[in-house]
């Protein structure tokens, strides 16, 4: 891959996440902030969950067999950003969710499109393609970094319970859309090949449940990510009502320990495996909402910085070692089947499960009170963090308990 196409590649996938941060942490706090009640928010945030399950149905097939996926990519990222500034000015609950629903549509097939633009033009994606997806990481730490330290200073330190952040990343997907015509031409892959909804969808790797430890990974994985979404609908929001400033600035900390724990990665996969490196992962989300549940009172914010940094662990250790698991026990035939089973399930039906179950417990744990003749939503966060920790808790011991793995270094 020559220098051209690899700055090519590295600004795509910049924009590419950029898009996503504008607006997704901040989301949850600019919700609450004109009216949405829990469930309306934890609703809001299943949209991503539910277009991860109808999306491929759709652009999936067309990108295979009928369009360059450069082309696909483009035309997704201008109709989103259309649709997100629309949606950075309706304040109807049922409204403003189908209108989300319809940009979900148009982003999540962005997230395969971009690695296959990607995957397309190297000669060894194992040792190129990290440095390329590394700059998704840091667009979506920049996107923080912009909320905090730009339109914070030209729209005042309470930008992130506006609409702004959204209108950002409604002109970046502009940005994003045009550049995408100018990217190296991706033709159909599958072009006159039979494209099955059980290829897309991954449905073959179901015959890997018939071995038990996969059943149970499988199992554990769509659970964990029940109390997992608790952490992406509610924290900047719960950030923001603790009294902590330059929240979007301080959560983009999270992705910052994602880079360097997935430089430690194979450091300490090779000395633990991958049951004890699933098990940190969620053990780190209960730490994590431990710390959250008990870091509400003055003078503890090194608590909630604390939870923030663990983000690295929790990711890194959990979603990279399953992808890893998986690549280990599917049959070459089968891997990229089996990788997108994995990713339906648990970006899928379990962060959909999730982010419903997170919504009704915010909202059983709301009440509201008046400050000076004005009605205010009042949230029990410590009760509300500890429930997902307990959660993430019990799966921790049923994994630990039921899930089987190969010799360390049989993995390694």
């Amino acid at each position: 891959m020559n220098m051209t196409v690899r700055v090519q590649l590295s600004i795509m996938m910049f924009l590419q996440f950029f898009v996503w941060g504008a607006y997704y942490v901040t989301m949850g706090n600019y919700l609450g902030a004109i009216g949405f009640e829990g469930a309306d928010i934890g609703a809001a945030y299943g949209c991503m969950a539910i277009a991860a399950i109808l999306a491929p149905l759709s652009v999936g097939i067309i990108a295979d067999r009928f369009l360059p996926a450069q082309i696909v990519l483009g035309v997704l990222h201008l109709l989103g950003a259309g649709l997100m500034y629309y949606l950075s000015m309706v304040t109807d609950p049922k409204t403003f969710w189908w209108v989300l629903l319809a940009y979900a549509l148009t982003y999540t097939p962005t997230l395969g499109l971009v690695n296959a633009i990607s995957f397309n033009k190297m000669d060894d994606p194992g040792k190129e393609f990290p440095a390329i997806r590394v700059l998704g990481t840091l667009g979506w730490i920049v996107a923080g970094l912009a909320i905090t330290y730009i339109l914070a200073k030209m729209y005042g330190e309470n930008v992130e319970a506006t609409s702004i952040p959204m209108k950002m990343a409604a002109a970046c997907s502009f940005v994003l859309g045009v550049y995408s015509f100018t990217l190296p031409n991706t033709p159909p892959q599958s072009k006159g090949k039979k494209v099955t909804i059980g290829d897309i969808l991954g449905l073959e790797a179901i015959s890997l449940l018939k071995d038990r430890s996969f059943l149970i990974f499988t199992i554990g994985s769509i659970l964990v990510c029940i109390p997992l979404a608790f952490y992406y609908s509610f924290a900047n929001l719960f950030f923001n009502e603790s009294g902590m400033t330059g929240v979007a600035g301080k959560m983009s900390m999270g992705q910052m320990s994602e880079v360097v724990f997935m430089v430690l990665m194979p450091f300490f996969f090779k000395r633990l495996g991958v049951k004890k490196m699933l098990l940190i992962g969620m053990l780190a989300w209960v730490a994590r909402y431990v710390l959250f549940a008990y870091g509400t009172g003055d003078g503890i914010a090194p608590m909630l910085i604390g939870g923030i940094l663990l983000h690295g662990i929790c990711y890194d250790f959990f979603f990279v070692t399953g992808q890893i698991y998986v690549d280990n026990e599917a049959p070459k035939a089968i891997q990229a089947s089996a990788q997108g089973f994995v990713a339906l399930i648990t970006y899928g039906v379990g962060m959909f499960i999730g982010t419903y179950i997170a919504g009704q417990v915010v909202g059983a744990y709301t009440t509201t009170t008046t400050i000076e003749g004005v009605e205010a939503a009042v949230h029990n966060w410590q009760t509300i963090w500890i429930i997902p920790a307990a959660m993430a808790f019990v799966v921790v011991v049923l994994f630990a308990l039921l899930f089987k793995d190969k010799p360390v270094e049989q993995d390694a």
